[in-house]
């Protein structure tokens, strides 16, 4: 599948691309299913959001028409849109900028063992801290440098096959995310999942399933996060767009089983997204 750049099928950007020199963009991975692609609504809101949030200046009506043109959405797999600013000379000033930029490429779906769904994964206490910046917290950046630092603590040839994410805190000490995903926690009988105002990705199978407990009528609370929460959890689990929901078996010295909450939540998206 040809990858697009600015509109026409191409395999490389410019060099002055600000993308490459600094981040300065968006992107969003998205989902596609036998029956197309996986909220992508939501991903298109939240990449217009980062647009905004970097004023980046874009034509969001012919951006989007042009998304949806693009042929990668044709066959299951994975589809990444990335949105710079564009090209421009040495510096951070934006003012002589030629832009923006539009990269999209399909990939084929990456392959997760159907035990990590059924049983559960093991995670990794990362060392590697996320920066706290209101400004910048929810959307996704071009920026991931955080998280490259903390997936290369747990992808040593002794932990590849043991520990399937990592948990990341901010640097207050807070619990926020994995390195992938965001997470959800059970404790005595509550629904809990971080405030992500402060940093971390607001990401799209998260708020579908705050959604649809809403609909349900099950309260979560959205709020701080500690460690000792998560020691404390009944049962908990991590969620994306591209995986869906894993169940969370074994973190430090604690096991957990696949909760009933947990087992639910899998239901709907197996219901809806065919995962």
């Amino acid at each position: 599948m040809p990858c697009w750049v600015n509109g026409a099928p191409a395999d490389g950007v410019s060099v002055a691309d600000r993308g490459l020199a600094y981040g300065d963009g968006v992107f969003e991975t998205v989902r596609v299913a036998c029956d197309g692609p996986v909220l992508l609504p939501y991903h298109l809101q939240r990449l217009q959001e980062g647009l905004l949030r970097l004023n980046i200046a874009v034509d969001w009506a012919a951006l989007e028409q042009e998304i949806r043109q693009y042929p990668g959405w044709r066959q299951p797999g994975v589809v990444k849109l990335i949105i710079t600013r564009g090209s421009g000379g040495r510096g951070y000033g934006t003012v002589n900028v030629q832009g923006p930029s539009r990269v999209f490429s399909a990939h084929p779906a990456p392959q997760y063992p159907e035990r990590y769904t059924q049983l559960g994964v093991r995670i990794y206490s990362c060392e590697t801290r996320l920066s706290i910046n209101p400004q910048l917290a929810g959307i996704k950046h071009l920026n991931r440098l955080e998280q490259v630092l903390a997936r290369q603590e747990f992808q040593s040839d002794s932990c590849q096959d043991q520990y399937q994410e990592g948990l990341m805190l901010s640097q207050s000490g807070c619990v926020i995310e994995g390195v992938l995903s965001n997470l959800f926690l059970v404790q005595d009988g509550s629904l809990h999942t971080p405030d992500l105002s402060q940093c971390g990705v607001a990401g799209v199978m998260r708020r579908w399933l705050l959604e649809q407990m809403q609909e349900c009528g099950i309260k979560v609370n959205v709020g701080p996060v500690t460690l000792q929460d998560i020691e404390l959890a009944d049962e908990w689990f991590f969620c994306n767009s591209v995986y869906g929901v894993w169940p969370v078996s074994h973190w430090e010295n604690r096991t957990w089983t696949v909760g009933p909450l947990t087992a639910q939540v899998q239901q709907w998206v197996k219901d809806r997204w065919q995962f």
